[in-house]
This record gives C-alpha cells, structure tokens and sequence, in this order.
C-alpha cells in the first residue's frame, strides 16, 4: 500500500503507565513528521496500545480491530503493549492487523511507520524475549490531559500466581533520578497543575540499572527530590503496594508541599489464606497497619483499594471474610476485579476455579459497598473548603474537577476556571451523579 498522508491516530488501554508510554510514543512519531489525529477521525495508521491484565481486555482489542478495519479498510492497524508482548502471534493472525510490537519495540514505532509508509516489506511481529526487556525507557504524557502522568518505574519481580505482569514487561527497573526531576520540571513549564507518578510497582523504586550505572536512590529518596521541584503544584501517587509503603513516606506526604493525601493501595483478598495462594507479599494486618497510621496522620486522606473476586479457592466464608475487613476499614472506594485465568500462571492450573455467576454476584456486592464507602467519604468532607482542580464542563452547565484528596466537585461552569486550582467549600452531595456541589470561595 503507497501512503500518499501520513495522519496517524493512538488508542490506550489499561493504566497510567500505559497512558505516559502512548503519549511519548505519539511524540516521537510527531517529531518524525507524521500528524496526529484523534482516534474517532480518518486515519492512514491505527495504534492501539494493549492491555492484558483481563480476558475482557485481550476481548476489546480484537473488537476494536475489527471495528477500524470495517471503518477504514485501506489503513494499518499496528498493536503494541501488554497483549502484544504475551500473544504476538496470535494477534498477528487476527484478520487487519498489520504489525505487532514488543515490550521494547513499541518505543521504535517511528522507525517502522516509516517502513510501512514506504511499501517496505516487513515480518508482521517484531517481539523480543521478555529477559531482553531489562532497559528502562523514559516515558510521561502531556497535553491529553489536566494532569500529567510519568513513569519512575517498569516492570516487576514478584511472581503473583494470577499475573502476567512480569511477562509482558519484564524485571523491575527505575529511571535515573535526575532524568525524573528533568521530566517533572519539563511538565510544570507546559503549566500541568499535577503529576502522577506511575509504573508497575512504583514502591520498588531503585531496582534495576539505568544505563550501565546501579541505582542509589529508594522510593522515600524519589518522592523527597519530587517534593522539591518548582512549578509544580500537586504531585499524586499512583497504586503502591502496602509492604513497600513505609511509615516515612507516609510521614513525609502529610507535611509535603505537593504531596497529595490520596493513596490506592491493592489489597486483592481480605483472606490471609487466599493471599498466601495468590504469593502477595503481606498480609491483612500489615494492609490495616498502613490504613491506621495513614489515617492517624491525615485523617482527611482518600484511599482506594483494588480488590479480586472469585480467586480459585474463594469459598463463600473465604469471600464473606473480606467483606467484613473491607466493611471495617476506614477507605473510601474499591476497584473491583473479578478474578481472570490467564495463561502461563500458577492459579490458571489451580484447583476450585469458581464459576463466572459467583464471580458476578461477588464483584456486584463488593461495588455496591464501594459505593457507600464513597458516599460516606464524600460525606465527612462536606463542610470543609478543599482547592480543587478543574478540569471539564458538564453536561448540565457544570465544570468538574477533583480536590486533592480525590473528591469529586462541580461547580457552576465558567470556562475560566479549567486547569486551575480554585478554594471551593463543599456543599452537599448531588445523589443523582454522585458528585459534590461545591461553592468557589
């Protein structure tokens, strides 16, 4: 295929993480001279940047594929990410994908566009062995968004039986700090309010080599550099998991300057029996340690919880177990997964898989507590001038935006009030969305 234009269109599933590399990525192609396009309009490639953490995921993309090749039969459809490093071949022989790129590939895309464009004739995959996958790319986005999303970290040496993680990208492995503290200070001169730190497992911060150099710094090291750079005025943690959230850093982000009190912590079971089996690395008395001290110390602070349903083993008892623990704990909303055999993981060989109607009617329950957990939340905030950052009109004449402590406002629109950080007192819940009315002081 000769192409006469070269617009090209990206589309991102999955996390953060995923999010800074497809902004990076698209950057590069800009800088090759290739225009950028949403991807709603027409255009000559398609990338779609994967996610394989679900079936559901892996289920989107081949439907999405299917989709751009019906809309637009003539143009290319590359796929990278997750789901391209774990099933580069079987993705290859979906009908209308016309390359595939690896863990490390994906940051070459330019080079093969521009062999695409020409007519050149390319293999379909270019994937390499996940133990190659040991450099650290450098990747943030910027200008999708009101905040801006950068990656400290990649990959991940723990080995849950139910995650594929590790094969898709690799051993841990940290950017080098002044690459960071260079990134975050690029941000804050494009007048991006807030940066929110991101990676696989970004408590493991310091792992791995950048360069040919070992890493000196830890994760406490990384967010006392950030809490330093000027120009920036908020700085949120992404997920962290609680055996590497240490008291110091909680410490340090109930007296930081830009250190939002919003932390998402993965729990996955409420059932120290089931986290043995899923080899996480606590148990639930450390999880409700961390919840104390955080709460003890900023007794305003949000915190989420990711949590698995219908995990091989999960009797009724073993489910009901975490209900209660999520019920007694002082956090504000959940992320609920129900639980997904992937391939080449310890729990797809696992016996006693539990059967999707159980996973469903678990995962409903656990929402429905999410939801009251949220709404009491928003409650104890009610009454209290909080600075929110707006970011987008609502439907119902309304803009929108999130307090530092993850609070959901809107307030009357006025256009001049998004990507700015406004005082508004918190008024009452609105029940019909959910959100908070708020009044700018």
């Amino acid at each position: 295929m000769t192409m006469i234009a070269k617009k090209v269109a990206f589309h991102t599933m999955g996390c953060k993480l995923n999010f800074s590399e497809t902004s990076t990525i698209s950057r590069k192609c800009v800088d090759e001279g290739y225009e950028k396009v949403p991807f709603q309009e027409k255009a000559d490639i398609y990338v779609i940047n994967t996610c394989s953490v679900t079936e559901n995921a892996d289920k989107e993309c081949n439907r999405m594929i299917r989709k751009k090749k019906e809309a637009q039969p003539d143009s290319l459809v590359v796929i990278i990410g997750c789901y391209a490093q774990l099933k580069p071949k079987e993705i290859a022989q979906i009908d209308g994908v016309d390359l595939v790129l690896g863990a490390t590939e994906k940051f070459k895309l330019p080079f093969y566009l521009n062999s695409l464009v020409k007519d050149e004739v390319l293999d379909s995959v270019y994937s390499c062995d996940v133990e190659e996958a040991n450099q650290f790319e450098s990747a943030y986005s910027i200008g999708d968004r009101t905040r801006a999303f950068l990656k400290v970290q990649d990959g991940c040496d723990y080995k849950c039986t139910y995650c594929t993680i590790p094969q898709a990208r690799g051993i841990s492995r940290s950017d080098d700090m002044e690459s960071i503290i260079q990134k975050a200070q690029e941000i804050a001169q494009q007048d991006i309010k807030e940066i929110v730190l991101t990676g696989v497992n970004i408590g493991d911060y310091g792992k791995g080599e950048f360069g040919n150099k070992r890493h000196e710094h830890t994760f406490l090291d990384l967010i006392t550099y950030l809490d330093e750079v000027a120009g920036i005025e908020r700085i949120r943690i992404s997920s962290i998991e609680p055996n590497l959230l240490k008291n110091e850093a909680i410490d340090l982000v109930s007296k930081s300057r830009t250190f939002v009190p919003h932390f998402h912590i993965p729990l996955q079971s409420g059932s120290n029996e089931i986290l043995g089996a899923m080899r996480r690395r606590y148990r639930k008395e450390l999880y409700l340690e961390r919840v104390k001290r955080i709460k003890s110390t900023m007794p305003h602070a949000c915190i989420g919880v990711d949590v698995i349903v219908g995990f091989p083993g999960e009797t009724e008892e073993i489910f009901l177990e975490t209900y209660d623990f999520l019920s007694s704990l002082d956090i504000s909303y959940l992320h609920v997964f129900s639980y997904s055999q992937r391939a080449n993981t310890i729990a797809d060989q696992m016996e006693n898989q539990i059967p999707k109607a159980t996973k469903s009617k678990r995962s409903k329950m656990l929402r429905i507590l999410s939801a009251k957990k949220r709404h009491s939340f928003y409650e104890s905030q009610l009454g209290t001038v909080v600075p929110v950052l707006f970011e987008q009109e609502n439907k119902n004449g309304f803009i929108t935006g999130f307090s530092n402590n993850y609070v959901k406002v809107k307030v009357d629109y006025d256009p001049g009030l998004r990507n700015q950080i406004v005082s508004v007192l918190l008024k009452e819940i609105d029940e019909n969305d959910g959100t908070v009315i708020g009044v700018l002081q």
